[in-house]
């Protein structure tokens, strides 16, 4: 496998790759192409600006998490749920968002999960990227990015990286795959665990856990990911005009959920229009 500085990878860039199991049917390469090929254009800056209700109930959601333990005592207090949505802004947000927000809030401050935890990392989501994660074999280097919401330890000093979620969908097991090989470079002298929480539903997923080789296979397939999406770019920026054999559509009822709608030709929502 070639190395190149270029070469990265991420459960983002994994998930745009390749969909998760059961979602074949609505994965569509041409976002991929739009997000990571074409980021740069007027048109494309101007909608990846623009965050979704779906978007920014998740980020609200996590810096209300991180602020109830920066300010513990609203926890405790009758107006808690209240003085943190003034933290966040809430008022600010569209009707729905703040509708569900709120709901998230009530959710955690009647079951904080977090409350006599020993966190080691709590995020409030808008960090931006990470400091990538240099990964290098004998066969293969790419830059690994990472972004974890939670980190705790756990009695017998497990660590335990916590991912919250919102809405309905699945969780996609291969994200926590991807930050327990994080935590292979950034806390090798930890064993560690990772799960999920829905803040909408209460939900917990089970504990997810790697042996050594089971690591080492996540480290390869994120290798083959970053080379794909590498070798990929270079056709695209040979051949512009190839746009969309590069980068596949896949059109159907799915495309009125991307965010690319209005400026893909093959949008399923624009040939209903027509």
């Amino acid at each position: 496998m070639p190395i190149s500085k270029r070469l990265f990878a991420s459960y983002n860039l994994w998930s745009l790759v390749a969909p998760a199991v059961g979602q074949e049917r609505w994965h569509c390469q041409m976002k991929r192409g739009f997000i990571k090929a074409r980021q740069h254009e007027p048109a494309v800056k101007a909608l990846l600006a623009q965050a979704t209700p779906p978007q920014r109930i998740g980020l609200l959601a996590q810096k209300g998490v991180y602020e109830f333990h920066q300010h513990t005592q609203l926890l405790q207090l009758p107006d808690g749920v209240e003085r943190v949505a003034q933290l966040l802004r809430l008022s600010k947000s569209a009707s729905e968002v703040q509708q569900r927000v709120i709901q998230i809030l009530k959710n955690y401050r009647n079951a904080p999960v977090l409350v006599g935890k020993r966190i080691v990392l709590l995020t409030r989501g808008d960090e931006g990227f990470p400091r990538p994660i240099p990964i290098k074999r004998e066969n293969y280097r790419f830059q690994l990015y990472a972004s974890m919401d939670c980190i705790f330890t756990e009695t017998d000093r497990t660590l335990h990286i916590l991912d919250f979620k919102t809405g309905k969908s699945a969780f996609d097991r291969r994200q926590a795959l991807v930050y327990l090989l994080a935590a292979r470079y950034l806390y090798p002298q930890h064993q560690a665990v990772a799960s999920f929480y829905n803040l909408e539903q209460c939900k917990q997923s089970d504990l997810i856990h790697l042996t050594s080789s089971q690591l080492d296979g996540v480290e390869t397939q994120l290798a083959l990911v970053a080379q794909k999406h590498q070798q990929d770019l270079s056709q695209y920026r040979q051949n512009p005009h190839e746009f969309s054999q590069v980068f596949p559509a896949n059109p159907g009822f799915h495309c009125r959920h991307c965010p690319f709608h209005s400026i893909c030709e093959f949008s399923a929502v624009k040939q209903n229009m027509h």
